[in-house]
């Protein structure tokens, strides 16, 4: 099989890894087969593809989206990152809780992130570029973005030097989020 389950966590999200075929020319990768997907339980039906460049120790964190719900498959075309999935689920038992995945270019990760979950990432290479296939559009108006240095949440992005945007550095804590009753039930 060309992409093969590695891991699921937080009940949820699903680590795939792709298998290449390398030869003295470079590599060939099958990215996304909707049939291997879908035999682990992924929703194939992309309808917003994206792309992020980022410079090392940038961390666009922790961003979501509640209407409509919106997964996502990423993948990391050059460089590498420290992925951070938040269950933000409320009534889930590991709501609050997060993982950390180390995804790059040589290593041949998928990352599934179903909807119910805060998404970020701090680039750990010189230059990143990462790629996400979404199930949803875009939508301003219920997009959301939880602190990425809220204490509670204790996520250790390997650096202090960390560049984030005024928006994000601005955003509230989930406890902040979740008392003004601004995620999902």
């Amino acid at each position: 099989m060309s992409i093969e389950r590695e891991d699921v966590l937080l009940d949820g999200v699903v680590v795939l890894r792709v298998q290449r075929f390398t030869d003295e020319r470079g590599f060939f990768s099958e990215m996304i087969r909707t049939d291997i997907l879908e035999s682990y339980g992924i929703p194939t039906a992309f309808v917003q593809h994206n792309h992020s460049r980022s410079v090392q120790n940038v961390v666009r964190a922790l961003h979501g989206q509640l209407n409509p719900p919106m997964g996502k498959l990423i993948y990391v075309v050059r460089g590498s990152i420290k992925l951070v999935e938040v269950d933000i689920r409320q009534g889930s038992p590991t709501f609050g809780e997060h993982i950390s995945i180390d995804v790059s270019d040589n290593n041949g990760r998928l990352v599934w992130v179903p909807a119910g979950f805060a998404n970020g990432f701090r680039a750990t290479s010189d230059v990143v570029d990462v790629v996400y296939a979404c199930t949803a559009l875009w939508n301003p108006q219920t997009e959301f973005c939880v602190n990425s240095c809220d204490a509670d949440l204790g996520i250790d992005w390997g650096t202090a030097d960390i560049i984030r945007s005024a928006r994000d550095a601005a955003a509230p804590t989930l406890a902040e989020l979740t008392s003004a009753s601004v995620l999902l039930r």
